[in-house]
């Protein structure tokens, strides 16, 4: 078998596989899903994109990112920090999104928005367990094609629970279709039960006093400001996803307005979707094993800023199902050869002593800025300007993010070194 190939077979790769899918799930379902959902049940664009606020509890993670790092639970300690926390946050996570499809939007809009930021409380939790336990289990060799197997896995979840909603929801109703998107909860926790702890879990030391919490929350973002270029970097880490964060939380508001059915959506945003995803990441992986670190992570975020306009194009033509597959592929494209790239320098930037604090940091911080902006300016830029010249506007707000990357570049920021401590 090609050495290639068999990276992708090894255990810490499969497992970053299966943890993706139980992460990608959760978030699925809280966005395009759940603006379809509020869109065919009438509410009002504006609400609609407020709505995007409550992907803000991914962006605070961290605040508690430190609990899952040092605090044992009982009963479950036995079986390991990480494994015993994938279980808790599996369970949250398929009884928060049970809650999300027992209430009505029509009836109850209130009930409707705190059972969404339950998903996202449960999803965020659970992700800071994934990405923690992904990042212990892979050697930094494998850190490229983890954050690729991730990437399939987490579009494979997101996928699955999209499709799976929106064709449930078309003949047996939005109930039905969540209940069942439930169970793409459990291969994350089947991981855990499999394989036990990641073998390179560094324990710092145990909580057991309020000084001893007090500096778990501020040792792991005091490390990284520590380095040197560490406030370009954050900034960097900020801006670089405004753009694509933006548009990608407003395509299904699109998809309404221009008349597509359910099925319709399905087969060309999940489905056509996924398989361009896809082949953007294994693309990924090629850029970052050809072209390194640096000019990889470069040209995904000039490809994910132009991917922009071809939504601009599609508001532009109207309903026409070439070019949605077109404006899909690209983005979908764009967005796997960036998921492999950035997800790989993010988790090489963490130091192994704070990996679920750090990694809940720079993930949170990385598209905090662009659901701020759809919570509070997408809906009525829309209805202001339309969705074409929104669109370019989204492409133009994600050029900072590319410019401070070439600086970063300049300045010999990027480089990151091969082992478990990293410091720019």
């Amino acid at each position: 078998m090609p050495a290639g190939l068999r990276a992708y077979l090894e255990p810490a790769a499969l497992a970053a596989f299966f943890l993706g899918i139980s992460s990608g799930a959760p978030y699925a379902l809280i966005a395009a899903t759940l603006t379809t959902r509020l869109a065919q049940d009438g509410i009002r664009k504006s609400t609609v994109t407020a709505f995007t606020l409550t992907f803000l509890v991914y962006n605070l993670k961290f605040l508690w990112a430190w609990v899952v790092d040092g605090v044992k639970l009982p009963l479950l300690a036995r079986l390991g920090q990480r494994v015993s926390w994938l279980l808790l946050a599996g369970v949250l996570v398929m009884a928060a999104i049970v809650n999300l499809a027992l209430v009505d939007p029509r009836t109850d809009l209130t009930a409707t928005v705190y059972a969404a930021i339950g998903v996202a409380m449960a999803g965020a939790t659970y992700d800071i367990v994934i990405d923690a336990y992904r990042i212990e289990s892979l050697l930094p060799r494998q850190l490229g094609v983890g954050a690729g197997m991730s990437q399939y896995g987490w579009r494979i979840g997101s996928v699955l629970a999209a499709a799976l909603a929106l064709v449930i929801a078309g003949r047996w109703g939005w109930q039905v279709g969540y209940i069942v998107c439930a169970v793409l909860a459990l291969p994350a926790m089947l991981v855990g039960l499999l394989l036990g702890e990641p073998p390179r879990r560094v324990v710092v030391q145990q909580r057991q006093s309020l000084g001893t919490v007090l500096q778990s929350i501020i040792d792991p973002l005091a490390e990284f400001l520590r380095r040197r270029g560490a406030l370009l970097v954050l900034l960097f880490v900020l801006l670089h996803k405004v753009g694509d964060t933006i548009a990608n939380l407003t395509f299904r508001l699109l998809f309404d307005q221009l008349h597509y059915s359910n099925d319709e959506i399905a087969v060309y945003d999940v489905g056509f979707g996924f398989w361009a995803y896809l082949a953007g990441i294994f693309i990924g992986g090629w850029l970052y094993t050809r072209l390194g670190l640096k000019r990889a992570v470069f040209c995904s975020l000039v490809l994910m800023a132009v991917s922009n306009l071809s939504f601009a194009a599609l508001a532009a033509a109207g309903h026409s199902n070439w070019a949605l597959a077109g404006a899909i592929g690209f983005e979908n494209l764009a967005s796997g050869i960036g998921g492999v790239t950035v997800v790989a320098y993010l988790s090489a930037l963490c130091d192994l002593r704070y990996t679920a604090a750090q990694f809940a940091l720079l993930s949170a911080a990385s598209s905090v800025v662009g659901r701020f902006l759809s919570g509070t300016t997408a809906g009525w830029l829309i209805e202001w300007l339309g969705f074409v010249d929104f669109y370019v506007l989204s492409t133009v707000v994600a050029l900072p993010g590319v410019l401070i990357f070439w600086l970063m570049m300049r300045k010999g920021l990027v480089d990151v070194p091969d082992d478990s401590r990293a410091t720019l």
